[in-house]
């Protein structure tokens, strides 16, 4: 099976070489649509064996995949954003089920880098150049609906998965966010999708995450709850999203035992565990924040049984471990987040309060100067406060 590769971007000239380098080894042919660069991204492409196009941006992702869409010649094709990678390993696996006969679309594990508590997602990356197949909605765009309108008329497809990490995602960083204005771009795109598609569960469940993350409770619970009456035989990610997102939300507004029965909800949901590791880890802390540190140590447990890599669950567990007087199983966990995440200020913090319990000074005061050193760079005013509560203690730095 011939697999084309497919990607809009602008202004991409210093990320797109490396993530057109991942997907060299698998694919037969690059499209980029260029939707009006100014800083060299088609010469980039173009040096890299990418076949560039021009499309004129108009507020709406959808349109723009879709045009990228006219010009594959592969069976299949591969989607990605120019802050993606994919992963080496998982190419095997890819050419495997793409030369099946009766896969439609592959859903694909992403890893939101630097997104702290919902480090996974589920993305429909990969699909059958099937020619009903194409992207709707202006932010979020996704084939999802065009799929499921195919496999109502074709029921012999299938849709599969790849429970393994496929896709490093680098875009949901404070810095990218900010530099691209994300949010606000999202909230005028969806906002207008939402008036012409009132009943979309999907759009509630983005939009009204966004809404809670904006601070603006009332109208994200609203929208998710509506989504919830709305999501009769939707998919699971969609509804893991919504239970999860009102968790969010309850928990800000203080009421936390609808909070919990939300991230409990979430947690039932049937989809890859590693995209329940933001409910788990969610509902410990409210476990923990009601003193039921037994229960939250279980969802701190289950979180790194999931991900061993998860360096907040390492350092959660520490914080209720230590809670529990066991301070030697907190200074392990701690000093595993550390391991996970070198510049992991609050473990350093952490590991040395609890050394300083346990009478390791020496030790103590290593983590609490590690500690004021990565602050430094990342918390300037944490810093200062460590050190001024450090030399009230008449510790010398």
């Amino acid at each position: 099976m011939k697999l084309s590769f497919c990607i809009i971007a602008k202004n991409e000239a210093h990320q797109l070489g490396e993530c057109l380098q991942t997907v060299g080894k698998l694919v037969d042919e690059m499209i980029v649509v260029d939707t009006g660069s100014r800083d060299g991204t088609p010469e980039v492409a173009k040096n890299m064996g990418a076949r560039v196009y021009e499309f004129s941006w108009c507020d709406d992702f959808a349109s723009a995949r879709n045009a990228g869409l006219k010009y594959v010649t592969g069976d299949w094709v591969l989607v990605l954003d120019a802050d993606e990678r994919l992963m080496e390993g998982i190419i095997p696996q890819i050419r495997g089920l793409i030369n099946q006969e009766d896969y439609l679309l592959i859903n694909l594990v992403r890893q939101e880098i630097g997104a702290v508590q919902s480090p996974y997602s589920l993305v429909s990356r990969l699909f059958r150049n099937h020619p009903d197949l194409y992207f709707s909605r202006p932010y979020h765009a996704l084939v999802d609906d065009s799929v499921m309108e195919i496999l109502r008329r074709e029921p012999q497809w299938r849709i599969g998965s790849i429970p393994e990490i496929a896709i490093a995602h680098y875009g949901y960083s404070a810095d990218a966010i900010a530099e691209k204005n994300k949010q606000q771009r999202a909230c005028e795109a969806m906002e207008s999708y939402l008036k012409q598609h009132p009943d979309d569960p999907y759009l509630a469940s983005k939009l009204g995450a966004l809404y809670v993350q904006l601070g603006k409770l009332s109208a994200g619970i609203d929208l998710l709850e509506k989504g919830l009456k709305q999501a009769s035989g939707i998919e699971g990610g969609t509804m893991y999203e919504l239970h999860y997102h009102l968790g969010i939300a309850y928990s800000k507004r203080g009421q936390l035992e609808v909070a919990e029965a939300q991230y409990q909800k979430a947690i039932a949901v049937n989809v890859f565990p590693q995209l329940k590791i933001g409910a788990y880890n969610n509902l410990g802390n409210l476990l923990k924040g009601r003193g039921n540190l037994k229960a939250a140590l279980w969802a701190y447990e289950t979180t790194i049984e999931i991900d061993p890599l998860f360096s907040l669950g390492y350092y959660n567990l520490g914080m209720t471990l230590r809670a529990m007087g066991n301070s030697q199983k907190a200074i392990a966990s701690y000093q595993k987040a550390i391991s996970l995440n070198p510049h992991y200020g609050e473990a350093y913090q952490n590991l040395g309060a609890a050394l300083l319990g346990i009478g390791n000074i020496p030790d103590s005061l290593k983590a609490f100067q590690t500690a004021i050193s990565v602050y430094e760079q990342t918390n300037p005013p944490e810093a200062k406060r460590l050190k001024k509560t450090l030399s009230e203690m008449g510790w010398r730095l």
